[in-house]
């Protein structure tokens, strides 16, 4: 007859779990084989020995102890059925009987946190485990707060068959030692579905697959995790997710529609992230280690990631992906989605055509380097183009444009190939114009002195939190460069060298919008003139959350305005007009 494991969390009922006779560690730890995700749980907490003639429980020299009924343990301690025992602030209790007649094991008072400690998801991962009672299993469910993930026994079975198949292909076909013989991608994966199809349909025979697994969804989970991007395959096919967010292998959460949601997928352990990670940046030439624990990187269809792994992640690898849309966005999606006006986008054209300098600003996630693309698509075909970026996201169409990426130092701590040193460089290629994905550090003195020799119609991107706060942003920039500069002299560099500022913020609704075009009009004594030219006014929030407003002229006209003409341009000055335009944005 097998034994049954009731566990209770802090302040929530208890959830059962059938096991076979065997030895569980019981830990926080992704090697345990009982896992209790809770702060108060130390990675190797206790030992449970499950035995026909005997239940045993040893605590592990753990920091909030292991008690029976209440009663400190200090060695290995029998376990007789009516016992409570007390891992931390979790009750357990193990039986022989079926589900139903034991008395319900008390529900463990709620945990309270240690100050400063991180909010960890109390559950359980049993491997093996099925729930005696699918109405307990509903229960539970209800009883979580809505944020947390509700285990389902099955996912730890599944876990457990995913990692056998994935040790037993990597076994048939040495994955490395066909990678080290160059085999050709194609016939390297075809071997490896083929060998997954056949390791699967051994273990139906076997009658080894649980009732419940639908096996082609295994072949395809196990195979995304050997040779592509595993649970990510899924999210990055589906258009409707802007944001991928790894937090370990337990927790994948993702963007839709401008709101994070849990999305139930997982990997199968750390390993697994770490593979995905490293089939990522190694086609780009990056690394990540020990001694460099973090990387940003690129997918092939331009999408950017960032990794970042122990020792500097506590809750395991961690992956963000912010993607890109298969499709570069154009003006007239800009249009629908809201995020400017048709005037608007008719004036940043003209602007970009009289070779204005332009800086994109805005927070994190507020769409800057999608508009910086669709501003760079206005550049003239005949202009030579040089983009320097970080990682390599922009997608010009015109057909002579030049791409530099920055090089991160190689695993000696040298090599390193910062956009300052591209920025310099790129002067010396005859550009017409200049791109730079990001400045955020030294390389923005660099780029306002190209600014201001001649390398005009430069476009760049600058994270801040208003056109005026792009300014402060610059000037400490500027001063990240080492050279020890007056605020005067840094102050002209910017009046002389920036033309307008466009300002983008992600809103409460998810929706990102140009909030502001502001223009760099000169230096009065030692503040910088700005006049905004457009600006976004918020009406309201709708039934459903939508932000409502308009996308309106100031009434101001940009002081270049009579400079059209000259350049055979011409744009009508009731686009500037606040009586004669404006609508729902």
């Amino acid at each position: 007859m097998p034994f049954f494991l009731d566990i209770a969390h802090p302040g929530q009922p208890s959830s059962r779990f059938e096991l076979p006779a065997g030895t569980y560690t019981i830990g926080r730890s992704e090697a345990c084989k009982i896992r209790l995700r809770h702060a108060e749980i130390s990675e190797r907490h206790a030992l449970l020995t499950l035995r026909e003639s005997l239940v045993t429980i040893e605590d592990l020299h753990s920091s909030n102890g292991t008690t029976i009924d209440g009663v400190p343990i200090q060695e290995v301690a029998p376990v007789h059925e009516d016992d409570v025992v007390g891992v931390g602030p979790c009750l357990l209790r193990v039986s022989r009987v079926p589900a139903g007649s034991p008395p319900p094991l008390p529900t463990a008072p709620p945990a309270t946190p240690k100050t400063g400690a991180p909010a960890v998801r109390a559950h359980a991962d049993v491997p093996g485990g099925t729930p005696a009672a699918g109405e307990a299993r509903e229960t539970t469910r209800a009883h979580r707060p809505q944020a947390e993930a509700v285990v389902d026994p099955l996912a730890a079975v599944v876990r457990e068959i995913k990692n056998q198949i994935h040790r037993e292909l990597i076994q048939r076909l040495d994955l490395k030692r066909m990678t080290a013989t160059r085999i050709g991608t194609d016939e390297l994966q075809a071997k490896a579905r083929e060998a997954i199809r056949t390791i699967i349909a051994e273990v139906r025979r076997n009658q080894k697959l649980p009732v419940g697994i639908d096996p082609q969804r295994l072949e395809k989970e196990i195979y995304d995790e050997a040779m592509r991007l595993g649970p990510l395959e899924d999210f990055l096919a589906d258009e409707s997710i802007t944001e991928i967010m790894v937090n370990g292998p337990d927790q994948v959460y993702v963007e839709r529609n401008g709101k994070l949601e849990l999305s139930g997928q997982t990997f199968m352990d750390d390993d697994s992230v770490l593979g995905v990670i490293e089939r990522i940046v190694a086609p780009i030439g990056r690394r990540i280690d020990e001694s460099q624990p973090y990387v940003d990187a690129r997918l092939p269809d331009g999408s950017r990631v960032n990794a970042i792994i122990a020792p500097l992640s506590l809750t395991g690898p961690c992956i963000t992906i912010r993607k890109f849309t298969k499709i570069p966005l154009t003006v007239d999606d800009l249009i629908r989605f809201g995020t400017w006006t048709r005037s608007a986008s008719d004036f940043l054209r003209i602007c970009v055509i009289m070779r204005k300098n332009i800086v994109v600003a805005g927070g994190t996630g507020s769409g800057k380097t999608s508009l910086l693309n669709v501003l760079s698509s206005f550049i003239p075909p005949t202009d030579r183009i040089v983009t320097i970026e970080d990682a390599a996201e922009l997608r010009l169409g015109q057909p002579h444009v030049i791409r530099l990426e920055a090089r991160p130092p190689n695993i000696e701590g040298r090599g390193a190939v910062p956009i300052r040193d591209l920025v310099r460089n790129s002067l010396r290629m005859r550009p017409d114009r200049v791109i730079i994905g990001e400045c955020r550090g030294g390389e923005a003195l660099d780029m306002l002195q190209a600014m201001n020799t001649g390398h005009d119609g430069s476009l760049t991107t600058v994270h801040a939190n208003s056109p005026r706060d792009v300014i402060s942003r610059l000037e400490t920039m500027v001063l990240m460069s080492g050279m020890e500069l007056p605020s005067r002299a840094i102050r002209e560099q910017i009046a002389s060298a920036i033309d307008l500022v466009v300002h983008e913020s992600r809103l409460s609704d998810g929706s990102r919008k140009v909030v502001c075009i502001s223009e760099v009009v000169g230096l009065e004594g030692q503040q910088i003139i700005m006049q905004d030219l457009f600006e976004f006014k918020q009406t309201g929030i709708d039934d459903k959350g939508k932000v409502l407003g308009r996308f309106m002229p100031t009434g101001a006209m940009p002081t270049f305005y009579e400079h059209l003409k000259s350049r055979g341009l011409h744009i009508d000055p009731a686009v500037f007009d606040p009586s004669k335009q404006g609508g729902e944005a």
